[in-house]
């Protein structure tokens, strides 16, 4: 159970509790002294009902298993204030017959928030579902994001790749060209010497001869 629950619920406990002793000697008063009674019972009412709508709030934020018991002893403690209303009601009223018509206007104004609970809680849980597509539509969509930039570097890598593959390839063109110009050179020098050597040949054939 959540410990933030139990504080507010002990609270409760105690403020219902008191609320409960200041009925009883309410009832017994008369005059200036059961109007201060009324007024303290009517901010304790005021104290209660805002720790049941905290208790309520928290008992919606937790995990469905813990809710569902939470929000059944909230169910109590509300028909427990809604009891304490109707006892105010009762001693603030000197004529029994409005107390009592006020008593049956309490119950079905209780029935309309009880109702109105339901559905709220709806609302809550149907926001709550909203909440969660939500995260996961942000969740996904930034998981395509970093997809999308990680592909962003993979081209860049493979852009700068193929920059060096292709001033690679020309590097190794001029190399092919050079190669051709000294074969050429080589073979224009082959040609040359030949020529020399027959050259030779015919002037030593010449003296001999001579």
């Amino acid at each position: 159970m959540s410990e933030v629950f139990e504080g507010y619920e002990r609270q409760y406990c105690e403020i219902s509790a008191s609320l409960s002793r200041k009925c009883s000697s309410a009832a017994v008063l008369d005059g200036e002294q059961k109007k201060q009674k009324v007024s303290e019972i009517k901010s304790g009412i005021d104290d209660a009902e805002a720790l049941i709508r905290k208790m309520d709030l928290e008992a919606r934020s937790l995990q469905p298993s813990v809710k569902a018991g939470l929000l059944a002893k909230l169910r109590e403690y509300k028909s427990d204030l809604n009891n304490l209303k109707s006892e105010l009601k009762r001693i603030s009223t000197s004529n029994p017959n409005q107390a009592a018509r006020e008593e049956l206007l309490e119950s079905g104004m209780a029935d309309t928030l009880a109702v109105s609970a339901d559905q709220r809680g709806r609302l809550l849980m149907s926001t709550e579902r909203l909440n969660q597509s939500s995260e996961r539509i942000k969740e996904s969509r930034r998981t395509m994001l970093e997809t999308e930039e990680l592909g962003v570097s993979i081209l860049q890598d493979l852009h700068q790749q193929r920059q060096s593959l292709l001033h690679a390839h020309s590097t190794l063109h001029g190399v092919d060209d050079n190669i051709g110009k000294s074969r050429k050179i080589l073979a224009a020098m082959s040609k040359r010497m030949d020529r020399n050597k027959w050259i030779i040949g015919g002037i030593i054939t010449v003296l001999v001869l001579a």
